[in-house]
């Protein structure tokens, strides 16, 4: 009965467009009064849940995205994508996939790089006789794929939920999300040819060589996150910092378009982002300890049992239920919300804990690009002025296409563990 009314109070929250992390902690009120919890346990339960220390690198890779955006790396970025494989057929397609993998590694928000690339892509790509339909599918199948490259803020949080070192998540995340980045391009290679997409531009390695030294700034830092990472030179929050200072420098005597008043702007953004993010992870916190007493791992563990007889039917059920949850309430909120219940029976499995925490983070990245609500998918349609009815028919094959790269990676969890193992960080 408990669960039921927060369910309902959450809805109806929800319905006056209540922010979800209000509504998420009018729910755990009531579920706290009604179930004759102690209502000191909100308090002590969200002072505990934001003292994390990962938690601190979450602004500073907020800021240091937030300034990229502001200050035009993106560009340099989609230039040097598409002197790479702008000379295949469809080349201007897989840019845009090569393009999400650069620049998520220095974004670290998944709005702000729909917003960068659709900004900078949606119109060459139409001018290039790709259907608009194409253009923002290309921008939302590589942010949805983008989500597994690091600093992404999700993996931070997950890291914090699941109780992982967020390093070696990020570390972890590297390979798999080349592995669905080829799958999309594949899928852009065959398309091409049967829809006669052209080519972007001839092969000549001066214009590569032209746009990687101008790339060469932005690309400094997936070199220094992966490079530090690897050697153990620093952690999560130490490459927070560090991303956010060398952004700063860059914006300010490199690319000199930023004003002091707009860093100031950028940081007062940054922190009320952040502090939006923790406190959402301080309230579901209050909603897990509910969920927990009131039995709903078990109910859950019944249900996911007749999944558990190989690891990889287990992680594809959570796998689907993750997309769902991060279709409709987001991707925080489906991390702190659900993840919780199902990673101790996943541990319990023998699942590696990197292994699930990585094929989660991909399930959220395709939920926020899910049709018909997506927030992730409406931003790009957005862009590209396309209706959510008309777009799914030619949206469907970039789905299957990161379908099959996730399930490449879920069956096959040395794409995940190899680059942590290699490093030490697992055995």
């Amino acid at each position: 009965m408990v669960l039921i009314v927060m369910g309902l109070v959450f809805v109806a929250a929800l319905v006056i467009s209540l922010p979800i992390v209000f509504s998420l902690g009018a729910s755990a009120i009531v579920g706290l009064v009604m179930g004759g919890y102690p209502l000191q346990q909100l308090g002590s339960t969200i002072v505990s849940a934001s003292q994390s220390w990962v938690l601190l690198a979450i602004p500073s890779f907020i800021f240091a995205g937030s300034v990229m955006e502001r200050c035009g790396m993106s560009s340099a970025l989609v230039e040097l994508a598409r002197a790479m494989v702008g000379w295949l057929r469809g080349g201007l397609g897989m840019s845009v996939i090569v393009v999400s993998y650069f620049f998520s590694d220095i974004c670290g928000s998944k709005m702000a790089e729909v917003s960068a690339l659709s900004s900078a892509l949606v119109e060459p790509l139409k001018k290039s006789g790709y259907r608009a339909e194409d253009a923002a599918s290309l921008i939302a199948a590589g942010t949805a794929m983008g989500m597994l490259v690091p600093p992404a803020i999700f993996m931070i949080v997950i890291s914090a939920v699941t109780n992982q070192s967020a390093v070696t998540l990020f570390l972890a995340g590297f390979i798999p999300a080349a592995t669905i980045g080829l799958c999309l391009c594949i899928l852009v290679f065959i398309q091409a040819h049967l829809l006669g997409w052209p080519k972007d531009s001839r092969p000549s390695f001066s214009r590569l060589w032209a746009s990687f030294k101008k790339a060469a700034v932005p690309l400094v830092i997936p070199i220094v996150i992966l490079g530090g990472f690897y050697i153990g030179a620093f952690t999560a929050t130490e490459a927070g910092a560090i991303v956010a200072l060398y952004s700063l420098l860059a914006a300010k005597f490199y690319y000199r378009n930023i004003t002091w008043k707009e860093i100031g702007v950028i940081a007062y953004q940054s922190g009320i982002m952040t502090a939006s993010v923790i406190f959402l992870l301080a309230v579901a916190t209050v909603f897990q300890y509910i969920l927990g007493v009131s039995g709903v791992p078990l109910l859950f563990a019944k249900i996911l049992a007749p999944l558990e007889a190989y690891h990889w039917t287990f992680l594809l059920g959570v796998a689907l239920i993750t997309m769902v949850f991060g279709m409709v309430l987001e991707g925080l909120p489906a991390a702190v919300v659900l993840i919780p219940v199902v990673y101790p029976i996943a541990v319990k499995l023998g699942i590696n804990p990197i292994h699930f925490d990585i094929v989660q983070t991909a399930a959220v990245g395709i939920g926020l690009f899910l049709p018909p609500m997506g927030v992730g998918l409406l931003m790009a349609l957005k862009f590209a002025n396309v209706g959510v009815g008309q777009h799914f028919k030619y949206y469907w094959p970039y789905l299957l296409a990161l379908f099959a790269g996730l399930m490449l990676i879920i069956c096959i969890p040395e794409l995940t563990l190899a680059l942590p193992r290699s490093a030490g960080f697992i055995k």
